[in-house]
């Protein structure tokens, strides 16, 4: 077991790490520019329920589009519900018209993980802007989860160059944007920005979670990316919480604790 730590992004006044990229423009370690387009309406903070198929369109950002207040960027995040590792949350601006190479986009749950690999990477390269952020474990055992998820979610849209002029969500009022935009139940289905998101998001979340697992071996986070499956949380009851554990929660904190008892036992055994 590992000490807890935390390290700080440079110029960040928060322990989000991010990246985000531009059609025609190399991919980058820091964010877009400061500046947000401001809008003349005020928010919209109604929920429109959408659809169930299996295939998302560009439908309503095409309607958005048209009435002058595009362009649109859909929002969404992966790793909420997980006890390990980062939330990751990402925006996405797509072009107008029928992408190529999208026609099977839709909620990143959906999908198989060679599936989303292929569509991480056309995502990338046909926005005209995306962006991801990280939020690590002890941030949102600071602040909690509804920050972190909804902080991040303001970062993700700020990073975006051009700004949109309109954002959807799946599902999350999103206070301080400065442009209006609407939380869609089931967004990830019925909004093909909010897919690109979604699969951006996925992706970019289950590689750091491969990654943290060549570093912690004992605990398997490649497989499960951090959800508090029943072979995870007997992981942490025999080798104690990494640094990307969130302690906060009571899985975590109960598992964690089983471990520092047996701690205490075995010292006074010695």
């Amino acid at each position: 077991m590992t000490s807890r730590s935390s390290t700080s992004v440079a110029g960040s006044h928060s322990a989000d790490t991010s990246t985000t990229g531009k059609r025609g423009a190399a991919r980058t370690t820091v964010g877009s520019r400061a500046s947000a387009a401001n809008s003349s309406g005020s928010e919209r903070t109604s929920r429109e329920r959408g659809g169930t198929g299996s295939v998302t369109t560009r439908g309503l950002e095409e309607q958005i589009e048209s009435s002058g207040l595009g362009p649109v960027a859909g929002v969404d995040e992966a790793g909420r519900g997980a006890c390990c590792g980062p939330i990751t949350i990402a925006g996405c601006i797509l072009p107008p018209g029928k992408i190529a190479g999208l026609e099977s986009l839709t909620d990143s749950k959906k999908l198989t993980p060679k599936k989303r690999d292929m569509l991480y990477e056309v995502i990338k390269n046909v926005a005209v802007s995306w962006s991801v952020v990280h939020i690590e474990a002890w941030d949102i055992d600071q602040r909690g989860i509804q920050h972190a998820n909804v902080s991040g979610m303001r970062r993700a849209v700020a990073r975006l160059d051009p700004q949109p002029g309109y954002v959807l969500t799946d599902a999350v009022k999103v206070p301080g944007l400065t442009m209006p935009h609407v939380p869609l139940l089931k967004g990830d289905q019925v909004s093909l920005s909010i897919a690109a998101a979604s699969v951006l998001a996925k992706v970019s979340r289950d590689r750091v979670m491969c990654e943290l697992g060549e570093e912690y071996r004992e605990y398997g986070l490649g497989g499960h990316k951090g959800y508090g499956t029943a072979d995870h949380m007997a992981a942490v009851s025999l080798h104690g919480g990494t640094p990307h554990h969130r302690y906060t929660y009571k899985n975590v904190a109960a598992a964690h604790a089983a471990w520092l008892e047996n701690q205490r036992k075995d010292c006074r055994t010695l």
